[in-house]
């Protein structure tokens, strides 16, 4: 009868555990969820670029494992994707993924694609399209010519000489004022930056998950000492009713 409660009271904290890691599981996934970044931003769709030309954009993930930026000639009929340099194992946000030397290419239009890769293999990717390569012919741009101004000439006119007038002025000892020392103004310990409006950065769910943990760790740590507990209640109780018939 002992062994059986025992059975019992250990099957019942293994299923406990089991469920607190399930709750742990389920408490952080939102955190990595909405989080994915990959982008192109330069160059764009319809650009005409030539000779080396930098990818600008981003290629994040909470599980990041690397990101590789390729090309394709259009149209893109297979799979015979050709890597831009090198593939990255490091996060980047706002910068140059890649540089990417035209002049080894034929002119034509192509298609670019970033892609970020997970660590459990998944990946996000991002296109830009009919991206013109033209080495051959140089890039036509819109420079407006500037119209000199006219500026109209002036004639010289002769004018009759001025009289200069001497007035006699009295001397007077102006008194030179001293300098008022000041005080700075006083700080307001409260003041940050010049606003008194609180800015929100954003929401995190991870002391919600951390309280959670750590009421279902308090819990189960309260179930398992009672386990135990009435366990060995059982146990010593078992010991002595052996005695009793014995004796």
């Amino acid at each position: 009868m002992i062994k059986k409660r025992v059975i019992i009271s250990l099957t019942l904290i293994i299923i406990a555990i089991f469920w607190l890691l399930q709750f742990s599981a389920v408490v952080a996934a939102p955190e990595s969820q909405g989080q994915d970044i990959a982008i192109i931003t330069e160059p764009i769709n319809n650009a005409v670029i030539q000779g080396s030309v930098p990818i600008i954009g981003s290629a994040d993930f909470p599980s990041f494992q690397f990101y590789i930026v390729e090309f394709h000639p259009e149209p893109v009929t297979n799979n015979q994707w050709q890597i831009i340099g090198t593939i990255h194992e490091t996060p980047a946000l706002n910068t140059v993924l890649e540089t990417w030397d035209t002049t080894l290419i034929p002119d034509g239009s192509y298609t670019l694609r970033l892609r970020v890769v997970r660590l459990d293999g998944n990946y996000s990717e991002f296109f830009s399209q009919q991206v013109v390569v033209s080495n051959a012919q140089p890039i036509v741009t819109d420079t407006p010519t500037p119209t000199p101004a006219l500026i109209p000439s002036a004639t010289p006119t002769d004018l009759p000489p001025t009289p200069t007038i001497v007035i006699d002025q009295p001397i007077v000892d102006t008194p030179t004022p001293r300098p008022v020392e000041t005080s700075p103004p006083l700080e307001d310990p409260e003041e940050e930056s010049g606003s008194f409006i609180p800015t929100v950065t954003g929401f995190s769910t991870i002391p919600l998950r951390d309280a959670c943990l750590y009421g279902a760790g308090l819990m189960l740590s309260v179930f398992v000492l009672f386990g135990f507990l009435s366990a060995l209640r059982m146990f010593i109780k078992g010991f002595v009713d052996r005695r009793r018939l014995k004796k």
